[in-house]
Formats: structure tokens, C-alpha cells, sequence
């Protein structure tokens, strides 16, 4: 466990720097960024490394969401998180698609909210997919 854990985190990290660089990305959420309003707190209490857990909030709403979630190739659609594969779903039309629009706003869901949870494959595999997809919704 303690190795998965660092390579969730390792892996975590490394994508998630390259999903702040995204034109297509409003926003991140992952303290491991020392962007995130938790940084501080993840220095404090998790010096190591954080997780492989990041949502990110796709500019265009729910639809460019899901194409970007049918685009992906490597990246599977799941609702589990901490597994040896990468997964994504989209907590608006999943885990939360019991609330309304408004209550979804309210609990800082976005219509473009993703939840990525990084897997153990290369960091550079993920990425690729990841990249393949924002350029399917782009085109």
C-alpha cells in the first residue's frame, strides 16, 4: 500500500501540473498545487504527497464534460477512486445527480466538474489521453 500510495501521489501531481497548463481547464482543485487553497494544510499534514484524487472544472459545461469523457481512451468512465487504473466520471451526472442545478452550484459542483483519480500507468500515458481528449473537444 504505502508504495501504490506514492505513485497515486507521484502520478497525481504530474498530472495535475499539466492540467493547470490547459486553456480548456477553469479550474483545479488538488493541494498538492501550491495554486490550492489546501497547500498549506498538505505541507502540514502530508509532507510526502497527497493522493492521485483531482477535479477540474472543463470550460463549455456538461456537454464538452462528457465528450471529453468519451474521448478518452485509456481513462476509464468509474465511480471508484484509489484503483490501479485511472478513472473519471462527472459528479453532476453520477454521484450527485440526485441534486438540482442549484444545489450542485451550491456544493461547488460546476455543469463541468470532472473527478479524475490518477491510476498507477505512466504519468506520461495518462497525460497523452488526457490530451487526445481535450483535442476532440476542440474539434
Amino acid at each position: 500500500l504505502p508504495l501504490r500510495i506514492r505513485q497515486h501521489s507521484a502520478n497525481g501531481l504530474k498530472v495535475a501540473e499539466y492540467l493547470q497548463q490547459q486553456k480548456d481547464v477553469e479550474s483545479i482543485n488538488f493541494p498538492g498545487l501550491p495554486s490550492d487553497k489546501y497547500y498549506p494544510l498538505k505541507q502540514k499534514y502530508l509532507p510526502e504527497g497527497t493522493s492521485g484524487v483531482i477535479s477540474f472544472s472543463i470550460s463549455g459545461g456538461r456537454e464538452r464534460a462528457a465528450k471529453f469523457i468519451d474521448s478518452l481512451k485509456l481513462v476509464s468512465l468509474e465511480v471508484h477512486v484509489a484503483d490501479i487504473h485511472s478513472c473519471i466520471l462527472h459528479p453532476a451526472t453520477s454521484t450527485h445527480r440526485q441534486l438540482s442545478d442549484q444545489q450542485l452550484i451550491d456544493c461547488g459542483i460546476t455543469p463541468g466538474l470532472v473527478r479524475l483519480s490518477v491510476g498507477l500507468e505512466n504519468a506520461d500515458d495518462i497525460i497523452e489521453d488526457l490530451e487526445q481528449a481535450f483535442a476532440a473537444i476542440n474539434a
